[in-house]
């Protein structure tokens, strides 16, 4: 945040500082001080929070027709996804998704909520559901 200040990079230091309250609300939230730090783990979360959030709203307002403010909340998760870990792609998704499938003996569309949820467990946080729940949709479809 010290740098991006220095720099003079005003969206970088109010997305910043939007995660940091995000990370002090998340603290109060589960009882704890706001001084104290947020583990890995939940910071993780808040900040997977903040790029659905953020994703959301660019949506919204290109829907709507506001191109500028779009802009503006792409670019704040782009600086977002920058803190976040590097995520699955969709061939490391499809690999899992195929072995899952063979391991669990699922052939038809009726156990795909179990195999999207054996995939997500498989990658951990590092897959987004909706994109494991496309993937499986195209195995069987």
């Amino acid at each position: 945040m010290k740098v991006a200040m220095k720099a003079r990079d005003d969206l970088r230091v109010q997305t910043l500082r939007g995660a940091l309250a995000a990370f002090t609300n998340e603290l109060v939230a589960k009882g704890k001080k706001p001084t104290e730090e947020l583990d890995d783990a939940g910071a993780i979360v808040v900040l997977k929070r903040l790029a659905k959030q953020r994703k959301e709203a660019a949506v919204q307002y290109e829907k709507g027709g506001r191109a500028e403010l779009a802009k503006k909340e792409a670019d704040e998760l782009k600086i977002i996804e920058s803190y976040l870990p590097q995520t699955a792609g969709r061939e490391d998704i499809e690999k899992v998704a195929r072995a899952k499938k063979d391991m669990l003996g699922i052939t038809d569309a009726s156990g795909s909520g179990k195999l999207v949820g054996a995939v997500i467990k498989e990658l951990g946080g590092s897959a987004d559901g909706n994109d494991v729940k496309a993937v499986v949709a195209a195995l069987f479809g």
